[in-house]
């Protein structure tokens, strides 16, 4: 459920998104100036997913649902402008963590919230209070430049309170944190719990998965040099007199 990526800014619509061209955004503030497109990611999304539920389904409902709810918090810059929750009383909460109010989630990001850890620092894959929103987003695109694709397996029960199993797979075919990219698939299971208001805005969003899951895949790459630039090619200032680091 971290954020979709792989989206440029151009008027079109989504098949699987709702609230980003309606007139009721006419008003809204976009992090990236305008509203987002997921081609890139909603082909990937076609191409690997396991189920193609029904229209109007229960799956069907609660998947777009969920990537609205992304899709809003990862690109709205203003609590009042997300309309997929109710901003007095959401919380979003992983792996039994404490909850996370609607703005501190708009403020560092899904990745950031998804990736807290309460392991001492040494051990951490990933050190969620050191990044920032972008350095997260900047760190994920990079790593799956064609999107990180989102699917419901399972849905348990309906509301107010929906149970559901979900997907999360991209291709590891960037560099993530000086790990050379393997170009294989990258992919996670989870489960979660949404409980909706009257209005079916989310008030709870509960995560639970495996973080090692998504890392394995990730920290498989090999170690990229320190004489070497992330996108595979020598550091030239350094290739005329050698590499320091391998002396």
């Amino acid at each position: 459920m971290a954020t979709e990526e792989a989206c440029t800014i151009i008027k079109v619509g989504d098949k699987y998104r709702s609230f980003l061209h309606e007139d009721t955004e006419n008003t809204t503030q976009w992090r990236h100036g305008g509203p987002p497109n997921f081609d890139t990611v909603n082909q990937l999304f076609e191409e690997g997913r396991t189920k193609e539920w029904p229209k109007g389904s229960l799956e069907e409902v609660v998947q777009n649902a969920i990537k609205t709810w992304d899709m809003e918090i990862e690109h709205k810059t203003r609590v009042q402008d997300i309309k997929t929750i109710n901003p007095d009383t959401f919380k979003l909460i992983v792996n039994g963590r404490e909850g996370l109010a609607a703005e501190e989630t708009l403020r560092i990001g899904s990745y950031n919230a998804l990736l807290k850890s309460s392991l001492p620092k040494e051990f951490q894959y990933y050190k969620a209070d050191e990044e920032t929103f972008e350095s997260s987003h900047d760190a994920f695109r990079s790593a799956l430049p064609r999107g990180f694709a989102w699917e419901v397996l399972s849905v348990y029960s309906g509301p107010p309170v929906i149970s559901f199993k979900f997907r999360h797979w991209g291709f590891f075919e960037g560099p993530f944190k000086g790990h050379a990219p393997t170009e294989e698939k990258v992919e996670f299971y989870g489960f979660g719990i949404l409980k909706v208001d009257e209005s079916l805005r989310a008030e709870d969003v509960e995560v639970y998965y495996d973080p090692a899951e998504l890392f394995g895949g990730l920290l498989k790459g090999a170690l990229i040099s320190p004489c070497q630039s992330e996108d595979n090619t020598v550091n030239t200032a350094t290739a005329t007199r050698g590499c320091p680091f391998s002396k």
